[in-house]
């Protein structure tokens, strides 16, 4: 008889089986073979090598967890291991997410899966590995896991409070960190002013719904001891480091690959317990593990962001110049700050951006970090930037409404002068070069505001409010080791490129910096075809792989073009100057008198055609032995990059919202919505212009329709697209890009980033044309998102 049998039928786990038989299955006849561990390479082959995990989440906010069964998990076909806490700690390291220049910040230890308590609603609790996703996800539910609710800490306002849960008792108290900036006399300035304008601001907690879920394939090999990690992640480089580091291996024997990702905006940017659980599985199994998150998981188990309560005060003399900025942050981050970035970033840029684009002397601010039993909340698209900005703006909007000034106005009035660079902001952000005013200029040459003014006033008299609302902002971008470098965590802030010269005279490049459909592959190639002199259908870009592109820190904080671009121009530069020199042996005259237009070596003050680079690519590689002998034969150069003057490369930009409010439903229409943006030198105009919209897209999003809602006992309510809202194409108004350019003289490229402008400014200028709108009826709404029911509430529609 020669039935097919499996390992299980035979009494074996696959665990116990030798790794060479993974991926085998064996013919009865051969069975008792296989069970005394004679079988040999030529037995039949069909058992599947590849497993999936799937997880049991936790169904309460705070949770011990008193049991675990796995014994019906077992038993359900297909199913191969079941793994707790406990396995998985067995071959990996707890990890604490902190930054040593962020002073006094705590975290406790976070595993992959947690040893005895669930400390959030959709925290993984027990991973189940499976011969398809369909049994992993039957043997999830054959579980038997006892829980003993605890009771949870939801509400930030509390976290401090006498009497609080503390979620992690190690800790003493439910503070992760506190910091506070003060320049000046900010007490003496109130006292002083003409008027003090004070508001209460929220920003609804929401996240990345990118269309590509987390995904991961970990690949353990036991021959040689190495790690393939197949990754949707923007750091690449990063998480090399964080496997090694946290299954005690070498960084070398950890590779990491990641292809074209469908969106991160951040949130693929950090340490994911459930990834880390599969790396564990995978060593420990010997076998590829594969864990892609479905949109139920994703919302439970994506970082989250934005879940800020800002108390602000603006301080202004008669003439409305800002005298001092009094704000007070408090964000609620999850139970957990997430690794290795640490979620006290996004309060700690509130304090280092508020007020940004405007000149006073006097400011204070203060941010608290406090655990809570959500969902971890992290860095996503425009890291704190959204947050200063709506506060910032929102109170200049109330100071110009207290002092009878327009909007514009008291804008320009304050706004820090174009040729005031460089300087130093009262947060102690150092400026290389912005140009407020410039932009401000552009913006109101696109906008028609008394076209806008005039359809106000008449619409108000048959009862339609329209808003008007702007918006300066500043954004960071081409940051330097001053983010996390200092701070002690391995994220590279410079990037590497290495271009090479094939012999048919095509370039590849390959790039530390990844892509995640921003079109970073795209610039590159323009970059290296312009620096070389070939045409961009000549230029092959490979990026996206720890083992064969240069190290860099990848894609995060607009840092492509202004690091990896620059990193690549001079990459390719570099290359020019060394085809050049062999051209010059091979044609007998000097190099500096050649030039390379279009894939060809020219006579520079002529542009004659001297030689195809197919044909010096030909000599190089195929008949090497024709050159001088102390020529260089490689044709190829790498270089990195790193910002060194300036901590950021600081952009600057401004918005503008024409909305309709339905006073009667408390729906919000756009109508129209612009935005100029300085993000230095424009490689691709439209990449540049579309990631400005889709930045757009997100803001309007926070602003008007997302929000992770949960209920008191810690419960997320917001767990599928019907729940929890996205902007969609009928939502989105005509959006208008325009650019004023300001280089960065850091690099000879000048670019900076652009692909978070677009979020930081939205929401705010969403939020003043609402109230503009509002206003004839003493309405105003500071609370993201301003939805329907916020907006009734404000004009007392409804209590």
């Amino acid at each position: 008889m020669n039935e097919i049998v499996t390992p299980k039928s035979l009494g074996l786990s696959r665990e116990d089986l030798p790794n060479s038989y993974i991926g085998r299955s064996v013919p009865r006849p051969n069975a008792r073979k296989l069970v005394e561990g004679r079988a040999t390479y030529t037995d039949d082959v069909t058992l599947p090598r590849l497993v999936h995990a799937a997880f049991l989440r936790s169904p309460h906010a705070h949770a011990r967890i008193v049991s675990i069964d796995t014994a019906a998990a077992l038993a359900v076909p297909g199913v191969v291991r079941v793994f707790t806490g406990a396995d998985l700690a067995k071959v990996c390291d707890p990890w604490v997410a902190v930054l040593a220049h962020l002073k006094g910040m705590k975290s406790a230890p976070q595993y992959p899966l947690p040893l005895e308590r669930a400390t959030w609603q959709g925290e993984a609790v027990v991973a189940v590995v499976a011969e398809t996703r369909a049994a992993a996800e039957d043997g999830v539910a054959a579980l038997a896991v006892a829980f003993d609710a605890l009771p949870a800490q939801v509400d930030m306002e509390t976290a401090l409070a006498p009497g609080a849960v503390v979620i992690h008792p190690e800790l003493g108290d439910n503070l992760v960190f506190t910091r506070t900036a003060e320049t000046g006399n900010v007490e003496a300035a109130i006292a002083g002013a003409h008027k003090v304008v004070e508001a209460t601001f929220h920003t609804g907690r929401h996240t990345g719904v990118t269309l590509e879920p987390r995904s991961i394939i970990a690949d353990y090999n036991r021959a040689d001891g190495t790690l393939t990690v197949h990754h949707s992640t923007q750091a690449p480089h990063m998480m090399q480091n964080v496997f090694a580091t946290q299954l005690r291996m070498a960084e070398g024997d950890v590779r990491v690959i990641c292809k074209d990702v469908g969106g991160s905006y951040g949130i693929k940017v950090h340490v994911y317990p459930d990834e880390m659980a599969v790396a564990c599985m995978s060593k420990i199994m010997g076998r590829p593990v594969k864990f892609i998150a479905d949109r139920f998981e994703a919302f439970g188990s994506d970082i989250h962001a934005r879940d800020h309560r800002i108390k602000g005060r603006l301080a202004v003399d008669a003439e409305g110049r800002f005298l001092a900025f009094d704000i007070d942050d408090l964000t609620g981050i999850g139970p957990y700050s997430v690794y290795p970035r640490t979620s006290a970033v996004e309060g700690n840029q509130v304090v280092n951006l508020c007020g940004g684009p405007y000149a006073f002397d006097n400011y204070r601010c203060t941010t608290t970090v406090v655990l809570q039993n959500k969902a971890p909340t992290s860095q996503y698209r425009a890291v704190g930037h959204p947050i200063a900005t709506t506060v910032t703006e929102g109170l200049v909007d109330l100071a110009a409404e207290a002092l009878g000034i327009d909007p514009v106005a008291i804008r320009r009035k304050n706004l820090i002068r174009d040729d005031a660079y460089p300087c130093t902001s009262p947060a102690g952000m150092k400026f290389e070069g912005l140009s407020h005013h410039a932009s401000l200029d552009k913006l109101l040459e696109m906008v028609p505001v008394e076209k806008i003014r005039a359809d106000q006033a008449e619409q108000r008299k048959r009862g339609v409010y329209r808003g008007l609302g702007f918006a300066s902002f500043i954004e960071l971008t081409n940051p330097s080791p001053f983010m996390y470098g200092i701070g002690g965590a391995k994220i590279s802030a410079q990037d590497g490129c290495t271009v090479r010269m094939d012999p048919d005279g095509s370039l590849v490049a390959l790039s530390g910096v990844t892509e995640q459909g921003q079109g970073t592959e795209a610039i590159l190639a323009q970059i290296v075809a312009h620096g070389v002199g070939v045409p961009v259908s000549k230029v092959k870009v490979v990026t996206g792989d720890t083992q064969t592109t240069p190290y860099g820190g990848g894609t995060w904080a607009c840092r492509g073009a202004g690091i990896g671009g620059e990193a690549a121009l001079q990459s390719a530069i570099a290359l020019k100057e060394q085809i050049l020199e062999v051209a010059g042996a091979m044609l007998q005259a000097q190099a500096a008198s050649l030039d390379i237009v279009m894939g060809e070596v020219v006579d520079k003050a002529t542009g004659q055609v001297r030689m195809p680079l197919a044909e010096l690519g030909r000599i190089v590689y195929y008949r090497g032995d024709t050159l001088p002998k102390d020529l260089a034969r490689e044709l190829v150069q790498t270089r990195h990059f790193i910002t060194k003057e300036y901590p950021f490369a600081f952009t600057n930009g401004i918005q503008a919202s024409w909305l309709e409010v339905d006073v009667e439903t408390g729906m919000v229409k756009l109508l129209e919505h612009w935005c100029v943006e300085d993000c230095g030198r424009v490689i691709n105009p439209m990449l540049v212009d579309e990631q400005v919209r889709g930045g757009i897209v997100q803001g309007i999003g926070g602003a008007l329709y997302e929000h992770c809602i949960y209920n008191e006992d810690g419960q997320l309510l917001t767990t599928t697209l019907a729940d929890y809202l996205v902007p969609m194409a009928a939502e989105m108004p005509d959006m208008h890009v325009g650019h004023v350019e300001t280089p960065t003289k850091e690099s000879l490229l000048g670019a900076k980033g652009a692909g978070e402008a677009g979020t930081a400014g939205a929401p705010a200028a969403i939020m003043n044309a609402i109230n503009d709108a509002l206003s004839p009826l003493g309405a105003r709404v500071l609370a993201q998102p301003f939805t329907p029911d916020r907006i009734l509430r404000a004009l007392g529609t409804i209590a």
